[in-house]
């Protein structure tokens, strides 16, 4: 490579790592929340941690699918921004706030009506009523969570990426004296363990969305958007067109998603001790993602600015410099896990039983760190195309045709265990990535010689 195409890809680096660097911490910030819930309620009982586990898990996919549809406004906010059509942002992001809070009723009704669910999963007689417990108690937070989404994507769409930083911590710093307060009954409230955990989560969702509301209306760099200018009625015809990019942003994240709550509840019928240990691994699996993710958010708003633009040979290189940065920061997340996976258990808990099991996932876990970056770095690229339709597709066919039954086979019908069922998933990793870098050259490519 010449030092001027290298000098280039350096400048594209760091402009994405700027977008990025707020991204990461905003996202580390709420995984660090789940963090949190998991390490206290492990100090409670192993049924404590399982069901927090069981809960966070089936409560994750409805979170992200929502988040996921939402995610049409990044993109479309950056191509409307780099066409310089400052003036049709407030009106797209007001119907954007109306379909966010109909899909927050959604979820409510989902997340109430789960128990049936993992009953049918086999799920320990003894998880149960505590996981439904903890999906109730945070429901309460929901609607705040829907219009928080709304004014933290538009920020990250105009490329305004600190203000998911700044909530993130505040959500974190407020989680953990709100779980201490409920989950062992302190100031007068009563002990609710792990359910005290989804309560935490309603409170803290409830201050970062007036905090994010007050930072949006009084900060200077909003204003030129005349944001709180007017009040628009639903229209059916915008919001169908949010939703024509926004779904299948969404169902992959359901499906990716999806595909991690399938896994634990196809290991929540293997026993207490199983589930926790594999909620350990899982739990740092997904810390280490934050990173990627962050980064693969960055990808959309520099591809979706340069598009915007009409620059589409600048979109390319912009979104195969990002999917390059995902793959190099997942090699150090894959040499932490297979370098240190007692230590990182032990941060977890002390129960030498759920420690071995954790080591025996967080070795698998490592090997698809690859995958997983290389992925999630894709799909952010072509989000920033807006070519959502086929990567949707090719993530059903990796993760519920591929992954998933070769999970079930492996670990449940040829009794390898969750050591199986984490093999499967390995393979449906693999594939996505694969599937998804081809396209990715296919879109980069025909809009280069539009």
């Amino acid at each position: 490579m010449s030092d001027s195409r290298l000098g280039l890809v350096r400048e594209e680096a760091g402009a994405t790592m700027r977008l990025a660097g707020p991204l990461i911490g905003g996202q580390l910030a709420l995984i660090g929340m789940n963090f949190v819930d998991t390490v206290m309620a492990g100090s409670l009982n192993a049924e404590a941690l399982a069901a927090v586990a069981i809960g966070s898990s089936v409560w994750s996919p409805i979170m992200l699918l929502v988040t996921g549809v939402l995610m049409a406004a990044p993109p479309a906010v950056a191509q409307y921004q780099g066409a310089g059509k400052l003036e049709e942002i407030a009106p797209y992001i007001r119907q954007v706030l109306w379909l966010s809070l109909c899909l927050g009723v959604a979820a409510i009704l989902a997340a109430v009506n789960l128990k049936p669910i993992l009953e049918f999963a086999d799920v320990q007689p003894e998880i149960v009523p505590i996981a439904t417990g903890y999906l109730k108690a945070l429901c309460w937070g929901v609607p705040a969570w829907s219009v928080y989404m709304v004014a933290r994507l538009l920020s990250e769409g105009v490329g305004k990426t600190l203000p998911t930083l700044y909530f993130g911590l505040v959500g974190l710093l407020v989680n953990i004296p709100v779980n201490y307060v409920l989950m062992h009954g302190h100031l007068g409230f009563p002990a609710l363990g792990a359910v005290g955990c989804g309560y935490a989560t309603a409170v803290v969702w409830w201050v970062q969305c007036l905090g994010m509301l007050i930072y949006v209306a009084k900060h200077p760099d909003y204003r030129r958007l005349a944001l709180f200018r007017s009040l628009e009625p639903f229209r059916r015809e915008h919001v169908s067109e949010i939703l024509r990019v926004g779904i299948p942003i969404g169902l992959s994240l359901f499906i990716e998603t999806g595909l991690f709550a399938a896994v634990s509840l196809l290991i929540g019928s293997l026993g207490t001790v199983i589930v926790a240990g594999h909620q350990v691994a899982l739990n740092f699996a997904a810390l280490t993602f934050m990173v990627p993710l962050g980064i693969s958010m960055a990808i959309t708003i520099r591809v979706g600015n340069a598009v915007g633009r009409g620059d589409l040979k600048e979109a390319k290189f912009a979104g195969f410099v990002g999917i390059g940065l995902t793959v190099a920061v997942q090699f150090v997340s894959a040499s932490i896990m297979f370098t240190m996976p007692q230590a990182i258990s032990q941060i977890y808990t002390r129960d030498p039983a759920i420690i071995a099991i954790a080591v025996q996932l967080l070795f698998l876990a490592a090997i698809f760190q690859l995958s997983d970056g290389l992925q999630v770095g894709c799909a952010g690229a072509l989000r920033g195309y807006k070519d959502t339709q086929i990567p949707m597709r090719l993530t059903i066919v990796a993760y519920w045709l591929v992954g998933l039954p070769l999970g079930y086979f492996l670990g449940l019908r040829l009794g390898y265990g969750a050591e199986g069922v984490w093999i499967g998933l390995i393979f449906g990793l693999s594939l996505a990535a694969l599937l998804l870098l081809r396209r990715m050259f296919q879109v980069s490519r025909r809009k280069e010689r539009l």
